[in-house]
């Protein structure tokens, strides 16, 4: 266990106040990540920056550092100081939580304004002076138009995760949100790519920023172990359950496509194993929030998930992921496999690939610069002899499984994908 000494040592450079080093004393702080080595120090000094960095490096430790070290009295500034704009409601509600666990010992004020939550708590929230806001474009905008949100006093505004805002439709609502802040602010904007769209935010909206990259060049997450299978359709939850029981995870996360697949496996599974639930978007937002407590303190085994929480959301004893999809696209790949290995720890990753998903897999493989390692469990057939092939026994009795095929691919394609693959072992 580390002492208040050595995490002022390590700190030590960046000369933060008494009441941040105490906070990150009691955070379990003892060193700082590279992004926070790299970013805090000239965020203190008040410089734009731009920075690229992926998620489960500390980020949000880079940035909230900054803003409760400039952040002044509430008799000094009434109004909001700093604005935290975030793509999702579960990233929102993560982000406040760090920057309030960052104040601990201080008497300041976080608001997180996100949907699927009722407005008034918000407002009242607002009302009695929240120095800090961690929100969502559409509902800051939603405040912005009722008045119970002004910006004119907020002096550094962060963009984080700008990459996925842009790509889920946010930049209307991100540049109304910039044109009420004050010109003379900080801006802070991270992204774990920078993609010509946020070259042009950036240009548009910041005052010559500082570039810092802190992804390494391989794109995934190195700590983590990345297999595959490749499994019929039909047989991914068999297979699901024989990995679960082979691989004993701590916390896992299985990912599908879409809502209803989510909720129909997890369904299944909750009837064979314990402490398993499912997030996805067309569910309640208190259930969400109650959900991904629940996961975060441990009292959650497996999660099954939409990619509504593939970016963002930092469970640091994920050690498995299992792709029952896959993703629709590269970057979800990375996004989905770095919910595992978070802060430098290892994790294991494995993808289910049906025999017509060779060229999706081939397309991730390209993407991150790695091949993924082939697995089998002994005497478990994932794919079955069509020729062969009749109703399947399972738990004892006579199944016919209802038909799911496969999601269609162009003939052209998939002529070229099965001997690509077959040649790898697929």
């Amino acid at each position: 266990m580390a002492t208040l000494e050595e995490v002022k040592t390590k700190f030590g450079d960046m000369h933060l106040s008494e009441a941040t080093y105490l906070a990150l004393d009691k955070a379990g702080y003892i060193e700082p990540t590279p992004i926070q080595a790299g970013l805090i120090p000239p965020a203190l000094e008040g410089h734009d920056l731009l920075g690229q960095a992926r998620t489960g490096t500390g980020k949000t430790a880079s940035f909230a550092i900054p803003i409760l070290e400039r952040l002044k009295s509430r008799r000094e500034i009434r109004g909001p100081q700093a604005l935290v704009l975030v793509p999702t409601r579960e990233l929102a509600v993560q982000v406040s939580e760090e920057v309030t666990k960052l104040a601990h010992g201080r008497r300041v004020s976080v608001a997180a304004l996100y949907g699927g939550k009722p407005v008034r708590g918000q407002i009242e929230k607002l009302r009695r002076g929240a120095q800090v806001i961690v929100g969502t474009p559409g509902r800051t905008i939603d405040h912005i138009g009722r008045g119970t949100l002004t910006l004119d006093d907020v002096g550094i505004v962060v963009l984080d995760e700008a990459d996925r805002m842009l790509d889920i439709g946010f930049r209307p609502d991100i540049e109304k949100i910039l044109r009420r802040c004050p010109q003379k602010r900080q801006t802070l904007l991270l992204s774990a790519t920078i993609p010509a769209p946020v070259e042009r935010l950036a240009r548009r909206y910041m005052i010559n920023p500082q570039n810092l990259n802190f992804s390494p060049k391989e794109i995934a997450v190195d700590t983590i172990d990345q297999y595959y299978f490749t499994v019929d359709n039909e047989r991914k939850f068999d297979l699901l359950l024989k990995l679960l029981k082979r691989e004993q995870p701590t916390q896992a996360i299985v990912f599908c496509r879409t809502k209803r697949g989510t909720e129909r496996i997890f369904r299944r599974l909750e009837k064979r194993i314990r402490s398993v639930a499912c997030i996805h978007g067309d569910m309640d937002q208190g259930a969400r929030d109650r959900t991904m407590a629940a996961f975060r303190k441990e009292g959650l085994r497996i999660l099954v998930a939409t990619d509504v929480v593939g970016r963002g959301i930092d469970v640091t004893s994920i050690s498995h992921i299992f792709n029952f999809d896959v993703p629709k696209f590269c970057d979800d790949y990375v996004h989905r496999v770095g919910r595992a290995g978070r802060m430098g720890r290892e994790g294991v990753a494995f993808t289910f690939v049906t025999p017509e998903e060779g060229g999706e897999l081939t397309r991730i493989e390209m993407r991150i610069n790695i091949q993924l390692k082939r697995d089998e469990i002994p005497g478990f057939d994932t794919v079955l002899d069509r020729s062969l092939a009749g109703p399947e026994e399972h738990d004892g009795a006579i199944v016919n499984h209802p038909s799911e095929p496969p999601p269609e691919v162009p003939s052209s394609m998939r002529r070229r994908r099965g001997p690509a693959r077959h040649r790898r072992g697929l």
